[in-house]
């Protein structure tokens, strides 16, 4: 082998690890998730099985006031579900499949979190018979929002 092209070849591994070595650190796929939701809720239980069944850490606080936890994390209130969680900065709120929380997560969009309002029929933790396909919405701070991605159950 041409030792031009040896040293040529160690020289842009060095630099892409040296490049990799400054890139700020992706989410981690098997992040904290902390769950609030209350104490009855059996739908809110399914849904956290499946986040950890999808390879997350998940922390549950039964809490008695889930609106409350909803206006501090800034949840829109037409967006509401039954259950909210934090991961990292990012809100998830109500039947989010875990696929899409991971992709939300990977692609970190500057986005207060993403949303499944309401408890479709057919989104994890609302199996059932005759399920309807639904939207994952992101939102921010500002009231903006839009489809994240629609799930086809």
């Amino acid at each position: 082998m041409n030792m031009k092209k040896l040293l040529a070849g160690i020289l842009l591994l060095g630099g892409v690890v040296l490049v990799m070595s400054f890139r700020p650190a992706g989410p981690d796929t098997d992040a904290d998730m902390h769950v609030y939701k209350t104490a009855t809720c059996g739908c809110c239980a399914k849904w956290v099985d499946h986040m950890r069944a999808a390879g997350f850490t998940v922390s549950v606080e039964n809490v008695m006031d889930i609106n409350a936890v909803k206006r501090r994390t800034g949840v829109p209130l037409d967006l509401g579900s039954c259950h909210t969680a934090v991961v990292g900065d990012y809100v998830i709120e109500g039947h989010v499949p875990a696929r899409v929380v991971r992709a939300f997560l990977d692609e970190a969009p500057a986005a207060l979190g993403i949303a499944v309002p309401g408890m479709p029929i057919g989104s994890p933790g609302m199996e059932g018979p005759n399920p309807r396909p639904y939207d994952v919405l992101a939102f921010d701070r500002d009231g903006n929002r839009g489809v994240f991605e629609r799930v086809e159950p």
